[in-house]
């Protein structure tokens, strides 16, 4: 018989499945990388790189963050309560991106900010701060303000305004990940009770913005119009997706095998970041995707039985925020490599290069894990009580019944 106690439990299990995701990453990563004139993988670099330090740091922000007990963010106030200033500096570092002198630019998009010189200098992406302490900041508030989440003025329109500053600090920059933060929000307020149709009178206005973003953006526009004819333009705009349905088609089921690509010998643009998924494909075939994929849906099974097991609205609140956040970004990410939808610039969780990303996501992975923890010790207390509360009735019972026999047996009271 299977011993259910020598099994991982689901923070084990989601940390186990981090670690697996990022040693893939740092191998494809690494993989992607390569110029021609390399006979294969470099071991030397390999450990030496900054994305093994990434990777490091990843890791344990993992294990600090499982460590956290993050529901006493519900009974802060005020000043003292660590997320209002984490909320403070997101939007601040946002605006400090459309300074000029201040954004760092890479690929035309101002999105990156730049601390320390030289080739270790840290660049991060200040979106990707905003993304998550919007996974924090949105359960917060549906907790302190449950009772009137239902009205318009009190419930919605606080955490809307902060929604649309924040996405509109990013769309003018990375419509993606504006879309996204904007999106698993609305999801997050209607799980904490926002009524439905007070959301979906935001709607048109929405849809209006996104719209309007697009249109005031030539190279929007014209990624839309690639995919519905990416061949009308094969050398320019459908460049992109026709060089990433030839990475996967080439890929075949087993692949080419690992540091054979050839697309990323300079055919497939963004092939270490955004489009690592077609690499993958490539060298690992099929196989290599269904792999990314399962371990995907080991994180949001798991996660989705932690979130099951959560009592309290903050908790189930923010599990599902992660859950949505980790699986939207995956689903959109994967839908654009395989021309599902049109490019846009959104990384794959865990594995696209990014140190911010990878240090964040994993953070918020080990916020999982430390609500699942605290949710077995809840359990095993609760079980305990219950079982005090039976041994101290039982006991009383007792008490009671001896007395009883006592009396009736009792040979010094007369009868």
């Amino acid at each position: 018989m299977v011993d259910v106690h020598s099994m991982p439990n689901a923070s084990q299990l989601l940390q186990l499945t981090v670690v697996a995701l990022l040693a893939l990453a740092l191998v494809m990563v690494q993989s992607a990388g390569m110029t021609i004139g390399h006979s294969g993988l470099d071991p030397i670099g390999f450990l030496t790189s900054r994305h093994t330090v990434y990777a490091t740091f990843a890791i344990a922000a993992m294990l600090m963050a499982s460590r956290l007990n993050v529901r006493q963010l519900v009974y802060a106030h005020g000043w003292t309560n660590p997320l209002l200033w984490f909320v403070v500096l997101a939007v601040g570092l946002l605006i400090a991106t459309a300074v000029p002198g201040v954004g760092v630019t890479v690929n035309g998009a101002t999105r990156w900010l730049s601390l320390g010189p030289g080739q270790w200098g840290l660049t991060f992406q200040p979106s990707e701060l905003a993304k998550w302490m919007m996974v924090l900041a949105i359960p917060y508030w549906c907790a302190r303000r449950h009772t009137v989440m239902h009205t318009f003025r009190f419930g919605l329109v606080p955490p809307i305004l902060l929604i649309g500053l924040v996405c509109g600090l990013i769309v003018i920059e990375d419509l993606g990940t504006a879309v996204l933060v904007g999106l698993v929000s609305m999801c997050l307020l209607l799980a904490g009770g926002v009524r439905l149709w007070h959301l979906a009178a935001l709607v048109p206005l929405c849809t209006a913005a996104v719209i309007t973003g697009i249109l005031h953006s030539p190279y929007r526009l014209a990624r839309l119009t690639a995919f519905m004819d990416p061949w009308a333009d094969a050398r320019g705009i459908g460049y992109h997706p026709i060089q990433s349905m030839l990475a996967i088609a080439q890929g075949g089921l087993t692949g080419r095998g690992l540091g054979n690509s050839v697309q990323k010998f300079g055919y497939l643009p963004e092939d270490t970041t955004d489009f690592l998924f077609a690499i993958i494909c490539e060298e690992l075939g099929i196989c290599g995707a269904l792999l990314v994929v399962m371990l995907f849906l080991i994180i949001l099974v798991q996660g989705l039985s932690v979130l099951r097991d959560c009592h309290d609205l903050y908790g189930r609140l923010l599990a599902l925020g992660v859950l949505l956040t980790v699986g939207l970004q995956a689903i959109i990410n994967l839908a654009v490599v395989t021309v599902v939808v049109p490019t846009k610039g959104i990384a794959l969780p865990l594995l696209s290069a990014g140190g911010t990303g990878w240090i964040l996501t994993a953070a918020a992975i080990g916020l999982l894990a430390s609500l699942d923890e605290a949710n077995r010790i809840s359990c095993v207390n609760t079980v305990s009580l219950c079982d005090g509360s039976r041994q101290v009735k039982k006991s009383v019972l007792h008490d009671e019944a001896a007395g009883s026999a006592k009396r009736e047996f009792n040979p010094f009271v007369a009868s």
